[in-house]
Parts: C-alpha cells; sequence; structure tokens
C-alpha cells in the first residue's frame, strides 16, 4: 500500500482526455519538473501570452515565510517553476518568522514595473499590515519595500484589482476583519491614496473581483479560519459602490466544494475560479481547485467539473463527459451496507467501508491512466481515507475531505491505469479506519 501522492506521476492536466490537456481540480499537481506545485493563495498575471502564477510555497508545512514562487504557463496546464519572487529578508517583515500570503502582481506602465502586494504579517496574525515589493522582470527577484497598515488600518487576507484606465485598487479586509475596503491606490502603485468603498460589517476575505459589461463582481469567502464556507459574490457599477447584497456562486451546503477563493482570472466572456482546498495540519499538501466562473446567467456560477479543459484563443471552456457507475449496483464485502439520503444519486450510497467493509465496481476502461472521481460524503470535521485496487493490484490510498455532512456529497479525482474493456475496482479493502460514503464513481 502506498500514497496517492507518490502514486501519480503526471503533470497537473497533462494527462489526455479525449486528446486535450485537462485541469483535474483537487488532483496533486506537479511542474513540468515533475514537482508538486507549492503556489497557494495564488495571484496570476498575464504577460503577451504567458500566465505566471504566484503563489505561497508551504512545502515547510507552515504558516510562516518560506518563499513566494513563480511559475509561468502558456496554456495554464502545464507549469514551470521560476526563481522565488520573493524570499526572506532577516529582520525585516518577510524574514522566515513572518508571514507573507496571498501575493498579486500587477505591472505599472508608468515606471515599466511589476508591483507585488501581498499580506504581510507577525507570527500570531497581530501586525495585520500589507507589504509591497517590486521587479523589473515578472518573476523578480522583488525587491522588499516595506510593510504598514494602508491608511492606518488593519488589512489581512487582500486582493488587487487593476481597471481598464490603469487605476490600480487594494482589496482588503480591515477592521479585525469586520469590514471589508476597497481603496485607490497611487499612480506608482506603492501606496493607497483612499478608501474607494467600504462593505461594513461583511466580515469577507480571500476577495477578487472581474469586471464585465460594466458591472464589477467581488467574489469573497467569509471568515472561519482554515474550514471552507460559501463563498460570496456581490456586484456593483462603481468601485465606490453601492454593492448589491450577497449571492451564491455554488450551492451552500458544499461550502465552494471545500475551497476558498484566491484568484479570479477572465477568460473570454466568463472567469476561472482559482481557489485552495487547505490542509492546515499539512499546508504543503492544500490542493488547488479551480473551475470555470460562467457569467451566461448574468451572475457568476461555478461550475463543477471534475475534468475540464480551457481553449485560450477562443476565451472557452468545455468540460469532459465521463461514464457514471452507481456505488450501489457493486458488490458489497463484508460489514458494508446501503445508506438512503436525499443528497445521494438515486437516493442510495454505500456506507461503512472500510474497518470490514468494501464495495467492488466493474468499469470499462481504455487501456491507459485514466482519471476517476469518486463522489463521497464524509459528515466527520477531521478527513479520511480509503485504499483503491485495481484488478487485484497494488492499492493506493485516496484522502477524502470533510464534506460538511453526511448528505453532502463532493468529487475526489484519482488516476489510474485502467486495462482495455472490463476492470474491477475495489474501495476500502485492508484498511481499518472507515472511509467515507460512496455514492457515485465517473470514469473519465
Amino acid at each position: 500500500m502506498f500514497s496517492l501522492l507518490l502514486a501519480i506521476s503526471a503533470f497537473a492536466g497533462l494527462l489526455l482526455v479525449n486528446g486535450q490537456s485537462v485541469i483535474v481540480p483537487g488532483a496533486p499537481w506537479k511542474d513540468t519538473s515533475g514537482n508538486p506545485i507549492q503556489a497557494h493563495g495564488a495571484g496570476i498575471l498575464r504577460v503577451g501570452s504567458t500566465f505566471y502564477w504566484f503563489g505561497e510555497d508551504k512545502s515547510h508545512n507552515s504558516a510562516l515565510f518560506k518563499a513566494v514562487s513563480c511559475y509561468s504557463s502558456t496554456d495554464l496546464v502545464s507549469w514551470t517553476r521560476h526563481n522565488d519572487a520573493l524570499s526572506p529578508v532577516a529582520g525585516t517583515m518577510i524574514s522566515t518568522n513572518s508571514i507573507v500570503e496571498r501575493p498579486k502582481v500587477i505591472f505599472n506602465s508608468k515606471n515599466s514595473e511589476y508591483v507585488m502586494w501581498f499580506h504581510s504579517d507577525s507570527s500570531n496574525y497581530g501586525a495585520a499590515m500589507v507589504g509591497v515589493a517590486t521587479a523589473k522582470a515578472p518573476c523578480g527577484p522583488f525587491t522588499f519595500k516595506g510593510s504598514w497598515k494602508p491608511l492606518g488600518a488593519d488589512s489581512r487576507d487582500e486582493g488587487l484589482f487593476q481597471d481598464d484606465d490603469g487605476t490600480a485598487y487594494l482589496l482588503y479586509a480591515s477592521d479585525n476583519n469586520q469590514n471589508f475596503k476597497i481603496s485607490r491606490m497611487d499612480a506608482n502603485y506603492y501606496n493607497v491614496t483612499a478608501v474607494a468603498s467600504q462593505l461594513n460589517g461583511a466580515t469577507l476575505e480571500a476577495p477578487g473581483i472581474v469586471k464585465r459589461n460594466g458591472v464589477y463582481w467581488l467574489v469573497a469567502s467569509h471568515t472561519s479560519g482554515w474550514d471552507p464556507n460559501p463563498n460570496k459574490a456581490f456586484h456593483a457599477t462603481s468601485l465606490s459602490g453601492p454593492w448589491s447584497a450577497q449571492a451564491d456562486i455554488a450551492p451552500e451546503n458544499v461550502r465552494t466544494y471545500y475551497s476558498q477563493n484566491a484568484y479570479d482570472l477572465p477568460i473570454g466572456s466568463n472567469a476561472i475560479y482559482m481557489g485552495d482546498r487547505w490542509r492546515s495540519n499539512i499546508l504543503g499538501s492544500s490542493q488547488y481547485i479551480w473551475y470555470p466562473l460562467d457569467f451566461s446567467s448574468g451572475a457568476p456560477q461555478l461550475v463543477h467539473a471534475d475534468v475540464w479543459s480551457v481553449n485560450l484563443n477562443a476565451g472557452t471552456y468545455s468540460v469532459a463527459s465521463g461514464t457514471t457507475y452507481e456505488a450501489e449496483s457493486g458488490q458489497l464485502g463484508g460489514s458494508s451496507r446501503l445508506l438512503s439520503n436525499s443528497g445521494f444519486s438515486g437516493g442510495t450510497a454505500v456506507g461503512y467501508l472500510g474497518n470490514g467493509g468494501t464495495v467492488t465496481i466493474t468499469v470499462q476502461g481504455r487501456g491507459t491512466a485514466q482519471w476517476v472521481a469518486l463522489y463521497v460524503a464524509n459528515g466527520d470535521s477531521s478527513w479520511r481515507n480509503t485504499t483503491i485496487s485495481v484488478n487485484g493490484g497494488s492499492s493506493v490510498v485516496l484522502d477524502q475531505p470533510s464534506t460538511g455532512g453526511g448528505g453532502v456529497v463532493l468529487s475526489i479525482p484519482v488516476q489510474l491505469n485502467l486495462r482495455s474493456g472490463s476492470n474491477t475496482i475495489t474501495f476500502s479493502s485492508g484498511q481499518s479506519n472507515y472511509a467515507a460514503d460512496l455514492d457515485k464513481i465517473i470514469v473519465y
């Protein structure tokens, strides 16, 4: 038996599905050198046809600062790591004893300069500042300019927005996370000059803004620490407000599919929601949850997609189709049994898996590595896991997050080698702990 994290060798999305490179939310993503991508709290910068992804390197499994990483890609799928964009400096607010989170970079055309803003804090999150650094190249290295409280007030989770006229804005949780503010920057993007709007008592963090047809859409989460909550959208025709009441971007009970917003990247007439699935005890294993953010209804809605692709030239996305196999149609073994809940597909799932309970599902394969999405319910507050064995072979272990309730279902991806024709997949054999309840699987 060995960990799925060790079992997967494909890069993030480099596996072809129906001839396309794909994005698989929640899978372990690797760069072009085969190393796990470490870029949490993402910020994306586009320079020509190249995208740069900045984020927090959490490979040391700590909230303390290690580095702001920098990756590049021309397709949003294959990512190459470069030199670190920002590295610790002893005796400053970016030392290894400091907090540096949610780095965002924009280009200042006046100075031909890249400007990075980030949440800058002490190890106990008591300082509540912004930090700024500058560079002449996208990946820097950036030179730290300083940290301070914008306009004398707290700033924790933050984001940036650059409007069509080049005016830049800081989006930030302020006043002990109670009020959310949008402040206008100076012409150099070195500081803020005035609060453009304030959402009092909003308790928002993890913000991003997408502008569509003259309307500003603010996407943000509420405050629940490392745990997920239903992220919301607000809209206004001016960054000075007034802002609408909050609206859901996904069903409330799935808590944004166990993720928190990091960045919202406009693509064509829609956008990509780029979020983190945090694991506070092993931060370096936190996963990336990217979904299409569709505006066709007039308001942004996440499109849940186990496997999907984006056409950058056309500005469109497509969701892969797979074959569904209901768990209750499989062969139950040991102490496993059927469970009924309206939240399950067809109202039925298989529970009491692990600790002697198993289920085996027969599926059709194509003779290659294929993505398989497990639709599971885990009402515990902690993660569970399940063993998976194909055709009686060695098992892999797949971690399963809390889904927020016993009848709330989330999908978790795993890559399995399936032979052409019939295959058996056995779940939860040989483990003493209980796995999540299994509703169905979809084979792509």
